[in-house]
């Protein structure tokens, strides 16, 4: 075991594993989108998890982070503010904001994010690069918006776990997407309704049909 501080506070946690689930297990809220709980290896995609370490030169990713005896924690620096609130203004300017309509209102993580590090929705330092891409209505039970997908992964990580695997990663940079093999219609994929794409998406991309 091994005790470390965050914020002051001690903590006893087990050494080697996440810092961001410790954190978060005892309490300390670190904001984070693309992180998912035992999984062998983190995306650290989102870049919003940034704390800062004494000892380190700069900020690390709490969710790559392992806990080590001794580590003096500080999760709001105005350091970590900086790179955390920048993460979320681009993340934030290809996100479609129709939140009063949207079936996630209510349980949104970007609303809780904001609310936490004080930031606007709209972002105010970068401009909007709004995605202009079809819903997919095809499936079912599931309807896909990829105009709200912030690419953090966990769909595609639960599809190709426990799912059919038809959903990853496609093209690059400011292009990347999720989608299907060949840009399928979900609906005519071999999806096999397990819905845990729509239980892990923390945005309202995916969501299942009323």
């Amino acid at each position: 075991m091994a005790i470390i501080l965050i914020n002051g506070n001690e903590i006893t946690a087990k050494e080697g594993v996440s810092l961001l689930w410790t954190a978060l297990d005892t309490g300390f809220y670190i904001p984070n989108l693309c992180a998912i709980r035992n999984a062998k290896h983190q995306a650290a995609s989102c870049r919003l998890c940034y704390v800062e370490i004494e000892g380190e030169k700069s900020p690390v990713l709490a969710c790559v982070q392992p806990v080590r005896d001794g580590m003096s924690v500080q999760l709001d620096t105005p350091a970590v503010a900086r790179l955390r609130n920048t993460a979320f203004e681009l993340l934030m300017s290809h996100h479609k904001l129709e939140c009063q309509i949207c079936p996630n209102h209510g349980q949104c993580t970007l609303h809780k994010i904001a609310s936490h590090i004080k930031a606007k929705l709209e972002p105010q330092r970068f401009r909007k690069i709004p995605r202009d891409m079809p819903v997919d209505d095809s499936h079912p039970r599931i309807r896909f918006d990829p105009n709200k997908c912030v690419l953090c992964g966990k769909c595609v990580y639960v599809c190709q776990k426990s799912g059919a695997g038809v959903l990853d990663f496609s093209y690059r940079s400011i292009d990347t997407r999720i989608s299907t093999f060949a840009g399928m219609p979900l609906g005519e994929t071999n999806c096999n309704s397990c819905l845990a794409c729509v239980t892990v998406c923390p945005v309202g991309s995916l969501t299942l049909k009323s």
